[in-house]
């Protein structure tokens, strides 16, 4: 008895120290401010700055240090609280982080590939009967879907892509997030995606993601992983930095007359925002990169001192940012749009509203398109009032004529619009009555497109000056035109208009180059290796072949020097006859023969699944029957290719390797498609005989040459003339001789086929090297020495 009273207290002992030394190993809740390093009184400016300089010092992926990934952990954690009114306020007031664990506790957040997960949204739903979280459905992505629809719309507005699997459980860590992301950003206009590898390994393969979970962005169908701690507002600059970073420009009182006054030279409307934010707002950087080929953008920051005075000439509101729309005009916007709260719906439909010019200038087949649609209904006319004019200093004053008579115009159904004659010669000659006239006269005609193919109905009305007798002649002929459209009384086929604006493809290009140089840089501050061995690999090819052709041509023009001078020193003539003189070329002839090797199991390695980056080799499908026919002619074919370091030339048996070629073309599914079409119903073997397969063994794709019989005969005679002539000539034969008659013609008659069978080979090979070929892409290369042999 006296035993059990004592074990009473040292139990209670016992209890309260192991809830003391929980709670001394819980600590004290985290400081931010001490974190970071910064006062209580610190900016949001100062605030991102340090978290920016911490974040680099303390990426795991940099500090060796084995606490870098905990400080990486509290430093992004402690930026999220201060980043955050909301939080920071709380912090503030209370001292809570609405941490409910110690956050230098467990380490929930395990680097994966340089990608960190916050662990205050660390949950795992297993009451779910679904592991897959039923609001992705809406958002999940097909390979067709992705090639078909993203990619296009990737040139519009850019795609968050979240690659994910079931029962992944750092995948449901990262859900709460991804959720509150998803929610802001799809209102914004970005597109949503999710991949589900174990549905879609195909498309996970395709976008290079090797891991789950992964989030990436497309752009201009481009891919850009993410590599940063899932936080809202990492997601949110992420998709901020995959536009370009020219789409808007900063408007100020000195250079806004530069920036409206460029409308003639780009040939666009111009856009300005007022607001009060010193940042460019997501939204409208989104709508600018939807809208760039139509409108140039601006932004004007209201809380700046240098734009007082554009705020006052314009009578801006300081209370509600404010969109304005100059065309020709400078001095007075043609549209404006002032709101509290700006949406997507009300932004792209006044885009929409004021995407072109009062009168435009047609610099492209696109613009015209859409200036001057083709007729499609009855109801549905489109006209357009075309002047033909000049950029020289004497048609300036009827050009502000026609400006000032379309300014005036009321009726839907009509558009202006004017061309420069130098720059589209071809358009303009079928538009002028008089082709021998002088330049220095202007014309209006009125035309309405009939059908794509460039019929189109018209009449030129008169030769413009902009008099008061020329704007009183166009007037009325819109008026007779209401009535009675049948005064078009000419029709012609309108050529396609010249692109005025391809000199400003290498300006593109360099941009272009300039963005992809500094996601390679990017790329190698955060060591990702993965991504970029395919481009060290490419480098490191480029310059062995580059050293390589140095030093063989080195060797190669002292030998010949050496054998060339003696010769020059005899007085020896060449080939035509001529006094040798020494100088001849020291390049190697080219060759005069094709390298054609056979894919076996000894060769497959090296000749696809490890080629090099950049390579392709083309296989020739042949039979033991028809190999010597068939490589004959297909030398011939290629022959003009054979200059091309980065194509080689094989050939595979389809008698030994049949149900290799099954197997790669199960995987191209479209490749089966089209080929199960000449099928008949599957009711016979299909002959692969004389097809040619492009395969790139580092990318993973193929391209399929079917073999088209011409039924040209080299020798200028038909199977049909062949097969008569034997005919007459048997009945005068014997009867013992028909059986071998008989197999001679049929003998030659397949071997004519067989030949026929690469006719348009050389066609197929010059769409290859311009890459206009369909690929079909696949997941792995089949083995050929996993499969049986077939004789």
């Amino acid at each position: 008895m006296a035993a059990s009273r004592m074990s009473v207290p040292l139990a209670v002992v016992v209890v309260l120290s192991v809830l003391h030394t929980g709670a001394a190993h819980a600590g004290p809740e985290m400081d931010p401010y001490k974190i970071l390093g910064v006062t209580r009184s610190a900016s949001q400016a100062e605030i991102k700055k340090v978290y920016k300089r911490l974040a680099k010092e303390w990426h795991p992926d940099k500090n060796k240090n084995p606490g870098a990934e905990d400080m990486f952990i509290k430093i992004t954690k402690s930026y999220e609280i201060l980043s955050s009114e909301d939080k920071r306020a709380n912090y503030d007031r209370y001292g809570q982080t609405d941490n409910t664990q110690p956050y230098g506790g467990a380490r929930y957040g395990q680097p994966h590939d340089s990608f960190y997960f916050d662990e205050s949204f660390y949950n795992f739903p297993f009451n779910t009967k679904n592991p897959r979280d039923f609001a992705d459905n809406k958002y999940t992505l097909h390979f067709n879907q992705y090639v078909n629809d993203v990619v296009p719309d990737s040139y519009k507005r850019p795609y968050l892509i979240k690659i994910t699997s079931d029962w992944c459980f750092s995948c449901i860590h990262i859900e709460p997030v991804w959720k509150e992301v998803v929610q802001e950003l799809e209102t914004l206009g970005v597109g949503i995606g999710v991949v589900d590898v174990g549905y879609e390994r195909r498309l996970a393969n395709h976008l290079g993601a090797h891991r789950t979970p992964s989030i990436l962005g497309v752009i201009n169908g481009k891919v850009t992983f993410f590599h940063y701690a899932v936080a809202k507002e990492h997601l949110r600059q992420f998709v901020e930095d995959l536009l370009p970073q020219r789409l808007v420009e900063w408007v100020t009182d000195k250079n806004n007359l530069q920036f409206l006054s460029s409308w003639h030279e780009l040939n666009k409307p111009h856009v300005l925002l007022f607001d009060q934010v010193p940042v460019v707002p997501l939204l409208y950087k989104l709508t600018a990169f939807a809208y760039k080929d139509y409108l140039q953008f601006g932004y004007v920051d209201q809380g700046l001192s240098e734009t007082a005075d554009l705020q006052k000439q314009f009578n801006i509101n300081t209370y509600a940012p404010t969109m304005l729309v100059f065309k020709e005009s400078i001095d007075k916007p043609a549209d404006i749009i002032q709101a509290k709260g700006m949406k997507k719906q009300i932004i792209d439909e006044f885009m929409a509203n004021n995407r072109f010019l009062l009168v435009p200038r047609l610099v492209n087949q696109k613009l015209f398109d859409e200036l001057c649609p083709v007729k499609q209904f009855h109801r549905r006319r489109k006209y357009c009032v075309l002047l033909i004019t000049g950029d020289e200093e004497t048609f300036s004053f009827g050009n502000h004529a026609f400006l000032s008579f379309a300014s005036t115009n009321t009726k839907e159904v009509v558009r202006f619009a004017y061309v420069y004659q130098r720059q589209q010669q071809p358009l303009c000659d079928i538009f002028t009555q008089n082709k021998d006239r002088e330049e220095s006269s202007a014309q209006v005609v009125i035309l309405e497109r009939r059908n794509a193919a460039g019929k189109a109905l018209f009449k030129p009305v008169t030769a413009w000056n902009g008099t008061e007798e020329d704007k009183q002649r166009l007037l009325e002929e819109l008026e007779r035109l209401q009535k009675d459209p049948s005064i078009l009384v000419h029709d012609a086929v309108l050529p396609e208009l010249n692109n005025e604006f391809a000199s400003m493809f290498v300006i593109r290009w360099i941009y272009a180059s300039y963005d992809y140089l500094s996601e390679v840089i990017d790329d190698i501050l955060h060591n990702n290796w993965r991504d970029m061995m395919p481009l060290l690999s490419l480098i490191f090819s480029a310059l062995f072949i580059l050293f390589g052709t140095v030093v063989i041509q080195a060797f190669s023009d002292s030998s010949e020097d050496k054998q060339t001078k003696p010769k020059a020193k005899d007085g020896t003539k060449d080939e035509n006859g001529s006094p040798g003189t020494g100088g001849a070329s020291s390049r190697p002839p080219k060759k005069n023969f094709v390298e054609v090797t056979e894919l076996t199991n000894i060769t497959y390695i090296s000749n696809l699944v490890k080629l090099r980056p950049g390579h392709m080799n083309i296989v020739l499908v042949l039979t033991d029957a028809s190999k010597n026919i068939l490589l004959s002619k297909f030398a011939k074919e290629v022959y003009n290719f054979t200059g091309s370091l980065t194509l080689h030339f094989s050939f595979l048996n389809i008698d030994k390797h049949g149900e290799w070629m099954n197997t790669l073309l199960e995987y191209a599914q479209d490749a089966m498609q089209i080929d199960a079409a000449e099928d008949d119903g599957g009711s016979h073997k299909m002959d692969y005989t004389g097809y040619v397969l492009a395969l790139n063994g580092h990318k993973k794709y193929l391209c399929l040459f079917r073999p088209v019989y011409t039924g040209e005969d080299p020798d200028g005679k038909s199977s049909e003339d062949e097969g008569g002539s034997a005919g007459e000539r048997s009945r005068s034969g014997s009867r013992d001789d028909h059986p071998t008659r008989r197999s001679k013609r049929s003998r030659s008659l397949s071997t004519l086929q067989i030949h026929h069978k690469l006719d348009r080979l050389g066609l197929w090979m010059e769409r290859l090297m311009e890459g206009t070929l369909p690929r079909y892409y696949i997941p792995t290369w089949p083995g050929l020495d996993k499969i049986t042999p077939s004789k």
